[in-house]
């Protein structure tokens, strides 16, 4: 967690917004690029909920979950098992006690008890279990449960092997939330999050309200960089180039700018104590960002695929948008054996598969990687300058 959540004041008061349903009309979709802070965003929510009463569930969304829809339920269980342990149920009369009754604490085995001995789909037992949970929160005065879900573009149908766990997620809360029982979803991912839920289920548009989160201006980015050290009073500080240096190289990217941040206050220490006058080395600490941040993703792609996004990092708006038919009219200028558009989609759908590209509704493609284009442009100089790599 960053010290100070800078440029998501906005995002704040939408999410406070949603907390004041009594019925559940909208849920929430957190989504964005990787570095833009949707995990960092998504845990300061978790406080408000908590002032307002409502009970806070959820993790991150791995692929395990996705094999088939007995491995979804089985994680929004144990998830679930977390806030009933404050509940109780009968086990019978103590020993010794006369009739008074016992109880016990309504576990992870509990549940998954009344989900196994509930006829039905999956998805039917899941409901069962949702709502005798409620029951129980209800009247412990409860205002909700909260299921906030990382990484959920992890999640997706499988229809090769008849398994459905996105769209069980979705029948199960549409369900729920129809009988007025207030569970909210809260689901944070990549780009391709919003577009897969709407193919698994069309009436996930009118299910949740899409937050897309961007770089930070560049006040808010300031903001990042400065305010953290006046907080803590820090004897230590970055003078006007530094912090403009730190705002141009990161893009707004919360992400690079607290690698860049904290890469800098280290060499400033280090500076100070050999009596050396502060100043920041970017070009090794961007060099260092590519080696920990971009360099593992690099390695994924074939030449083949590298060569396709040289093309794409050579575009003018790399790092925004870019069809189809720009990539083949550049591929016809810079290389010797260009692409053709079918060559070029396939090539996109595997990039695609490896969480490099991502395609929006409106059929336009973009790095699912920020800054990735500037990225490979430094990386085909120095591909063009060997000694470049050493220094």
């Amino acid at each position: 967690m960053p010290p100070y959540l800078a440029g998501r004041e906005a995002e704040l008061v939408e999410f406070s917004k949603l907390l004041e349903q009594r019925v559940i009309l909208e849920n929430l979709i957190l989504t964005g690029l990787r570095g833009v802070g949707k995990t960092v965003l998504l845990e300061s929510f978790k406080p408000l909920a908590v002032e307002s009463g409502w009970l806070w569930v959820g993790t991150d969304l791995s692929e395990a979950a996705s094999v088939s829809e007995e491995n979804l339920a089985t994680r929004i269980l144990t998830d679930l098992s977390v806030v009933t342990s404050t509940l109780s149920v009968p086990t019978g009369t103590r020993p010794g006690f006369g009739t008074e009754p016992s109880t016990a604490p309504v576990t992870f085995d509990t549940l998954a008890a009344l989900y196994s001995e509930t006829p039905g789909l999956p998805s039917d037992r899941l409901k069962a279990v949702l709502e005798a949970v409620w029951v129980g929160l209800n009247e412990q005065g409860t205002r909700g449960v909260i299921f906030a879900y990382d990484e959920a573009q992890n999640l997706a149908d499988r229809p090769e092997k008849e398994q459905y766990p996105l769209s069980l997620l979705l029948d199960v809360f549409q369900s729920i939330q129809r009988k007025e029982i207030p569970y909210l979803l809260v689901l944070a991912g990549l780009p391709t999050l919003f577009p897969k839920l709407v193919e698994a289920r069309t009436f996930s548009e009118r299910m949740f309200r899409v937050m897309t989160l961007d770089r930070l201006t560049r006040e808010a980015s300031r903001e990042a960089i400065v305010r953290p050290i006046e907080a803590d009073e820090s004897p230590m500080g970055f003078d006007e180039t530094s912090v403009e240096l730190i705002c141009e190289w990161s893009g707004g990217y919360p992400y690079f700018i607290q690698f860049i941040c904290r890469e800098v206050f280290d060499i400033f220490i280090q500076q100070t104590d050999r009596g050396v006058q502060p100043g920041v080395p970017i070009e090794a600490i961007v060099r260092k960002l590519d080696s920990d941040f971009f360099s593992g993703r690099w390695a994924k792609p074939t030449d083949r695929q590298r060569d396709l996004l040289r093309v794409i990092a050579g575009l003018d708006r790399s790092d925004s948008e870019f069809t189809i038919q720009e990539v083949v009219d550049m591929s016809a200028k810079v290389l010797s054996k260009p692409f053709t558009p079918s060559h070029v989609n396939q090539i996109l759908v595997r990039l695609s598969e490896m969480g490099l590209i991502y395609k929006n509704r409106y059929g336009k493609y973009s790095f699912a990687v920020p800054l990735f284009g500037q990225f490979i442009l430094r990386e085909m100089e120095r591909e063009r300058n060997p000694q470049a790599r050493l220094f």
